[in-house]
C-alpha cells in the first residue's frame, strides 16, 4: 500500500509543481486523506526529496537551449549571461527564505490561509491576461539583469502556501512586459537552482537515514516524479502557445472553493 500512495503522492506532486495552481494546496487535500506512512520524518523528506527528480525533467526538457557547453562563443556567452541572470534571480529567495521561512510556514501553513492564497492567485491569474498587453520582451535570451532581479522578488511571493512559485514568477514577467510564453520558460528555467537550493536546504534538515524500504519507495516516487512533470511542462508549454493561463486561474477558485466546503464541513478541524 505504501507504494501505490508514493505513486498517486509523486504524481500530484509532479503534476502540480511547475504549474500555476499550487502543488502546495493540492497535496494539502490529498495528504488528509492519503498519508504516506506513519514515520512523519520519512513522509516530510520524501515530499522533499522527490522534487529533484522534478528539477531534472525541467533541465532535460530545456538543455538544448540553456546549456552553455556549445561550440559557438556567441551562444556560449549568451548562456552564460542567462544562468549568471537565474542566479540573481535567486538571491532574493535565498535571503528571504533563510529569514522569514520557517516563520511563514509556521504562521500560514494550515487549510484556511493556503485556500485564501489559492483563490487570490487565482483571480489574479484570471485578471492579469486582461490587464497586461503590449510586451517588449519575446526570448529567454532577453530578459535583462534588472528584469530577473525583479522576477526573483515576485517569485518570494510563493512563500506564502498556496501561492505558486510559478504563478507568482509568471506574473512578475508579464508585470514587466514579458510576453506568457517567455515567462513560463523563465519561471521554469528560474525552478532549477531555485529547487536545487531549497531540496538540499530541506534534505540538510531532514537527513537521509532510511530503511531499505524506504528507499525503495523514494525510487518509486522519484521516478513518478520525474515522468509526471517532464508530461506537465511539455503539456504547458504546448498549451500556452494558443491559451491564456486564464483557465488556471479559474482552476485555483475552484479548488479553493472545495477547500472551502471541507473546512466548514470539518475535514480539516
Amino acid at each position: 500500500m505504501i507504494f501505490l500512495k508514493a505513486i498517486i503522492l509523486a504524481l500530484v506532486e509532479g503534476a502540480t509543481e511547475f504549474l500555476p495552481v499550487s502543488s502546495t494546496g493540492h497535496l494539502i487535500l490529498v495528504e488528509r486523506f492519503l498519508s504516506l506512512s506513519s514515520d512523519t520524518e520519512f513522509n516530510n523528506a520524501f515530499m522533499v526529496l522527490i522534487q529533484f527528480p522534478a528539477i531534472l525533467s525541467v533541465v532535460l526538457y530545456f538543455w538544448k537551449n540553456i546549456s552553455p557547453f556549445v561550440k559557438e562563443p556567441s551562444v556560449r556567452a549568451e548562456r552564460i549571461t542567462l544562468w549568471t541572470r537565474m542566479f540573481i534571480a535567486l538571491l532574493p529567495a535565498i535571503v528571504l527564505g533563510v529569514l522569514f521561512a520557517d516563520k511563514i510556514d509556521k504562521l500560514l501553513f494550515s487549510p484556511v490561509p493556503v485556500t485564501v492564497a489559492l483563490i487570490v492567485g487565482g483571480l489574479v491569474l484570471v485578471m492579469m491576461e486582461r490587464v497586461f498587453k503590449d510586451f517588449e520582451v519575446h526570448r529567454l535570451e532577453d530578459v535583462s539583469t534588472k528584469r530577473s532581479f525583479l522576477i526573483g522578488l515576485a517569485q518570494c511571493l510563493a512563500m506564502i502556501p498556496g501561492t505558486s512559485r510559478s504563478g507568482a514568477s509568471i506574473f512578475g514577467a508579464m508585470l514587466l512586459k514579458i510576453d506568457r510564453k517567455t515567462a513560463a520558460e523563465f519561471s521554469f528555467v528560474l525552478a532549477i537552482p531555485t529547487m536545487a537550493a531549497a531540496t538540499g536546504y530541506k534534505l540538510f534538515e531532514h537527513g537521509m537515514s532510511f530503511t531499505a524500504e524506504q528507499w525503495a519507495v523514494l525510487v518509486v516516487g522519484s521516478l513518478v516524479s520525474f515522468i509526471s512533470a517532464y508530461a506537465s511542462v511539455v503539456l504547458l508549454m504546448g498549451y500556452i502557445q494558443k491559451h491564456s493561463f486564464a483557465a488556471f486561474g479559474w482552476y485555483r477558485v475552484v479548488l479553493g472553493g472545495i477547500m472551502l466546503v471541507a473546512i466548514a464541513s470539518g475535514v480539516f478541524g
